[in-house]
This record gives C-alpha cells, sequence and structure tokens, in this order.
C-alpha cells in the first residue's frame, strides 16, 4: 500500500470539490480527510468504503492499485 499514490489518488478524485464538502459527505473530519490527502495516515477500512462509495469507485482503484 503506497501511501504517496493513495494521497494522489484522493486529491485526483477530489477534484474542485473542497475538502470540507467531501469530508461533510463522508462524515469524517477535514483534518482527517487532509492527512489521507498528505500520505501521513491511511483510512480505516469503514472508512475506505466510504470514501470509494462517495467517489463511485472501488475499494481497490483507490486503495490498492
Amino acid at each position: 500500500m503506497n501511501k504517496e499514490k493513495i494521497a494522489q489518488t484522493l486529491i485526483n478524485l477530489r477534484g474542485d470539490r473542497s475538502r470540507e464538502e467531501v469530508a461533510k459527505s463522508i462524515g469524517i473530519s477535514v483534518s482527517a480527510l487532509q492527512m489521507y490527502e498528505n500520505g501521513q495516515r491511511v483510512p480505516k477500512d469503514e472508512i475506505k468504503i466510504k470514501i470509494a462509495q462517495y467517489y463511485g469507485v472501488s475499494v481497490e482503484t483507490i486503495f490498492f492499485s
């Protein structure tokens, strides 16, 4: 699991949306999303699922490709 690649994928998926908008929709804090996008942390499995569902992609696409 490459944290830098995951971080870049999350940033690309977010696109023009604000971190605040995405974090609120997923149900996580902005600081947590920021840490995922900076490659400082990898989300727990239940958060991975919420992120993937929000963006309409598979968990594998974001975290394991």
